[in-house]
């Protein structure tokens, strides 16, 4: 697409928007800045998804003031980021993103071709639009005349339903690679299509996202992974290669033949995908937590694992077992857990998951659990991964989950912390230590 130093007005005649759409504290933030002599944009994915009906998962918003301008303005504010100074204003349990519109350097113009490059300094609404990563991200929302100003062809991509990056595609993904998963990403949950010229500039770069910090890559994907559009990402994850991009012990095992009872390995991937997408749904719709990162990772993982080692087919014990897991282990350390960055304490629980399946699956399908496996502290996670992979593979029921609310969750360990903190320091009227003793004095000894 082509950048535009002049920029199309969309008056309120021509657009849905209206400022009762508009997240109250984000309309807050917008209206001290305007007070106080400060342009302030509802931004980005904001725009993009009042404009299509949607409701908007954040509100940020883009202003000429600079970081410590705005922390004056807003008390209830904090300066984060590195590569780019932000200050998040928070409002009763959530925060509003302001960030200082910023120009393009000369490593946006005509500079050398370096990935993440230092270009982070201050500039116009015109820069900034041209910095944003994809068109339908690149809009600017003002409240004083309710219009929506475009520099980069926005709206017009959302009329037609396409995704494409702003400014020349292979330039942009060099700089930042990471825009490849971004591309994808709206095109599944909007339902969108790529725009040939980046489509065709991400099936040849793909591997460059190798260049990545894993961490980057990580967090990009767990975002894909609550979306409860996996299965749209999934599928041009893997037309354009870049799923092996992220998870490589699924290049040489994903096309492999299965058993001839069982599903293909593919299929087995997308049916997995499609019962994290409910799971995903279901939390969203009714407001309660997701499934953790690493147990909706290794649902993913059990077509590899099925591949690698006839997972759903072990049926070891004792010695054995343990083997298993260790060998299990040490590939998922190799093969994923360097690639992605994940701590050990979510190594170790995928392991448990997957390595406990086999057995859980038998049990499950004679719907019978002995005393003792009720009582392993795993049990309540590892059967409903079991459960879920039966939904999934075998064609089974679907499973019926009971999701915490967020906020009782949030309460209940926030009570917990405090009952803590004022317990401490405190002996229980009655007790003493194990080493003391009112007769005999500390461990015994006479006073």
């Amino acid at each position: 697409m082509t950048f535009s130093s002049t920029p199309r007005i969309i008056t309120s005649d021509e657009h849905p928007i209206r400022h009762h759409m508009i997240d109250k504290d984000a309309m807050k933030v917008l209206r001290v800045l305007r007070d106080n002599g400060y342009a302030g944009y509802l931004v980005g994915g904001g725009v993009r998804d009042l404009y299509l009906g949607k409701s908007p998962k954040d509100f940020d918003i883009s202003t000429d003031a600079r970081p410590g301008q705005i922390r004056k303005l807003f008390r209830n504010s904090r300066t984060i980021g590195r590569r780019f100074r932000l200050v998040q204003v928070f409002f009763h349990g959530k925060e509003i993103e302001v960030s200082t519109l910023r120009s393009l350097s000369e490593f946006d113009i005509d500079g050398p071709e370096v990935v993440l490059a230092p270009n982070n300094t201050y500039g116009s609404l015109a820069e900034d639009a041209q910095r944003r990563d994809l068109t339908v991200n690149g809009l600017f929302y003002e409240i004083e005349n309710d219009t929506i100003i475009d520099y980069v062809g926005g709206i017009e991509d959302l009329d037609h339903s396409v995704v494409q990056f702003v400014g020349e595609p292979e330039r942009r993904i060099t700089r930042d690679p990471v825009r490849m998963l971004r591309a994808i990403r709206h095109a599944g949950r909007l339902g969108f299509s790529i725009a040939p010229a980046s489509w065709e500039a991400i099936c040849v770069n793909h591997e460059k996202l190798s260049l990545c910090p894993p961490s980057r890559i990580r967090d990009e994907f767990f975002k894909d992974l609550h979306s409860a559009a996996l299965a749209d990402w999934l599928e041009l994850a893997l037309d354009s290669e870049l799923f092996f991009d992220i998870f490589g012990l699924y290049r040489r095992v994903l096309f492999q033949k299965a058993g001839s009872k069982e599903l293909p390995y593919k299929e087995q991937l997308l049916a997995l995908v499609k019962v994290i997408d409910r799971i995903s749904l279901l939390a969203k719709e009714s407001g309660k937590r997701a499934l953790r990162n690493e147990f909706l990772l290794a649902l993913i993982l059990v077509p590899w694992a099925n591949a690698r080692f006839d997972l759903v087919h072990q049926n070891l014990k004792g010695a054995a077992a343990f083997k298993f897991s260790k060998i299990l282990r040490e590939e998922l350390d190799e093969k994923l857990g360097v690639q992605l960055n994940l701590r050990r304490s979510i190594r170790q629980e995928m392991v448990t998951l997957l390595a406990s399946l086999p057995q859980f699956l038998a049990y499950h399908e004679n719907n019978s659990w002995p005393k003792w496996i009720r009582k392993k502290s795993y049990f309540k996670s590892c059967s409903l991964f079991c459960e879920l992979y039966a939904e999934a593979v075998t064609g089974g029921d679907e499973t019926d989950l009971h999701l915490m609310p967020v906020k009782q969750e949030a309460r209940h360990s926030t009570t917990a912390k405090s009952s803590r903190s004022k317990g401490r320091g405190r002996r229980r009227k009655g007790y003493n230590p194990a080493f003391s003793s009112k007769k005999k004095g500390v461990f015994g000894l006479k006073k």
